[in-house]
């Protein structure tokens, strides 16, 4: 039985590839999800996407998770600075997240470089670019299939 993963990104990543590209890169939000697909074939798990700048919306897809996917790669965007309505979300699922960052947010601004979600999430992959969201889903299978070995 294959993985399933939800693909949750927060707000303004909708507009990757125009929005200070020297900060965030060219690749677009659909570059991202066609990457992540070929890499969810090569490691058999099956990606469902998800983008909003609405925080609610964010947190219902978060607890909409609940059920019916194996795990979350998640970029909050700016509401991994501030938004507990995301950690709670994302704690109160049981279902485990990796939190990922095209940026190095630890080297950016001192508002940024606080995450009050990562410590609800069992990883965060931070600085790589779109890498990020590659190795961030080979971290988060890794932890799914052997959670599923000791179930």
């Amino acid at each position: 039985m294959g993985v399933k993963v939800k693909v949750i990104n927060g707000p303004n990543l909708n507009l990757l590839g125009t929005r200070e590209p020297d900060i965030y890169g060219k690749d677009t939000l659909a570059d991202i999800e066609a990457a992540l697909t070929a890499l969810g074939k090569e490691l058999g798990c099956e990606l469902e996407f998800f983008q909003s700048n609405h925080e609610g919306e964010l947190v219902d897809c978060i607890q909409g998770c609940r059920g019916r996917v194996d795990g979350i790669l998640l970029n909050p965007a700016a509401y991994t600075h501030y938004s507990y309505a995301i950690r709670d979300a994302v704690a109160a699922v049981g279902i485990p997240a990796v939190e990922v960052h095209i940026s190095n947010i630890h080297q950016r601004e001192a508002f940024r470089q606080q995450s009050v979600t990562a410590p609800v999430c069992c990883g965060q992959v931070v600085g790589f670019g779109v890498d990020s969201y590659l190795l961030g889903l080979r971290g988060l299978v890794g932890i799914i299939r052997g959670r599923k070995q000791h179930l």
